[in-house]
């Protein structure tokens, strides 16, 4: 499944640092059945609507300048819980292509980096910095080449990512797609190998 390859993203960064938010709070599970367009509009359901079904004044997302923000700074151990892939559709339906925080899901991260998402871990102190500097809506800039966050007025943050992660946001393909892109070297090895290892190879009919 290919996406819109991750470069880098300018925009606003809405702050949500409700720890351990799951993936069960950004998606609910009787949304599971819906396909990967029709999420986005049920993310964060029960913080972003009231109990009557209007939107809640006080949730970031909902705030008139950060709404369509693409970028969201949230709390520790956000993404946790169970491993469904429609949390991070329905993020992305948001118009989210970039998550920053201390610490994230494992399972999360890896859907987020097969999505066109990219995950920025950074430590306590730098997120504060880096809330403070976006709290009044100031843009700031996530460049994956340079792995680095920039503000306008010149501040700038280094993070890590994986590899593989980040050779697949920069190409917007999944791991499936960059097997498949290497399928003529794949198709010569296993050539290669039935000449030398042909006993690997070969099949056996059960009596």
């Amino acid at each position: 499944m290919s996406f819109q390859p991750f470069l880098s993203v300018t925009g606003t960064a809405a702050a949500l640092l409700q720890p351990n938010i799951d993936t069960d709070v950004i998606i609910r599970v009787d949304h599971l059945t819906k396909g990967r367009s029709e999420v986005g509009p049920f993310a964060f359901e029960a913080l972003r609507y009231t109990t009557d079904g209007k939107e809640d004044p006080s949730f970031p997302l909902n705030k008139a300048q950060f709404r369509g923000s693409p970028i969201l700074l949230t709390g520790a151990n956000f993404g946790c819980g169970s491993s469904r892939e429609p949390a991070v559709w329905a993020l992305a339906g948001l118009g989210i292509r970039c998550l920053i925080g201390t610490t994230f899901g494992d399972i999360f991260v890896a859907n987020c980096a097969q999505n066109g998402i990219l995950v920025v871990s950074m430590t306590a102190a730098q997120l504060d910095e880096i809330v403070l500097a976006a709290a009044d809506a100031t843009a700031i800039t996530v460049d994956l080449s340079t792995q680095t966050v920039n503000t306008e007025g010149g501040r700038m943050w280094t993070f890590d990512v994986l590899p593989a992660a980040k050779e697949s946001l920069l190409l917007g393909l999944d791991d499936i797609e960059l097997a498949l892109a290497d399928a003529p070297l794949i198709a010569a090895w296993q050539k290669h190998d039935r000449v030398v290892r042909p006993w690997i190879w070969a099949t056996t009919q059960r009596q």
